[in-house]
């Protein structure tokens, strides 16, 4: 008798421990579905802190031209591409557009001497919790996203660019 008791009482914990794992797996499903992002949709909004302490969102960019410039200090692509983002931007900024390079989670100070040494001087902000990387489904680094003067995603181009790619995406987000 305590042997069919204690095999019921194994059988039932064994029961809910299966329907637990098969909750976390449908819950883990349902709510990490993102909308993939495409071209003409509109730009989800985000704020993120600078390394001087300012407060970025990109509703305040509203009628400028802005490239999301997602990067890491640690991509190879990356550091060839921030001088040519670098150029552009002096050549750009005072013509209704702005770049926002957006680090992925890496430390301030790992981004500071990564900004200083490549000399940026648009806006640098840190996605701690890579909660914009997620919203816009970026992956892999770097990723580069060309938003309107009305908010709505231009073009959103995977890897390194040039200096001459550079030029032409923002020529285009901004006509």
């Amino acid at each position: 008798m305590k042997r069919k008791k204690r095999t019921i009482v194994r059988g039932i914990i064994l029961l809910v421990i299966l329907m637990l794992i098969i909750l976390t797996i449908y819950n883990t499903t349902v709510n990490n579905k993102v909308d993939v992002l495409k071209v003409g949709d509109s730009a989800p909004n985000f704020s993120l802190v600078d390394l001087n302490g300012e407060t970025h969102k990109l509703s305040d960019y509203q009628g400028k031209g802005v490239l999301l410039n997602f990067w890491g200090t640690w991509c190879d692509p990356c550091k060839k591409e921030m001088p040519a983002l670098e150029k552009q931007y002096q050549l750009f900024k005072g013509k209704e557009f702005e770049i926002i390079a957006i680090n992925i989670a890496q430390s301030k100070f790992e981004v500071s001497n990564f900004s200083e040494q490549y000399s940026m001087t648009f806006p640098v902000v840190i996605d701690s919790n890579k909660s914009v990387m997620r919203r816009y489904n970026v992956d892999p680094l770097p990723t580069s996203i060309f938003i309107n003067k009305e908010g709505k995603i231009v073009d959103i181009i995977k890897g390194e660019m040039n200096e001459k790619m550079i030029k032409q995406y923002i020529e285009k987000t901004i006509h």
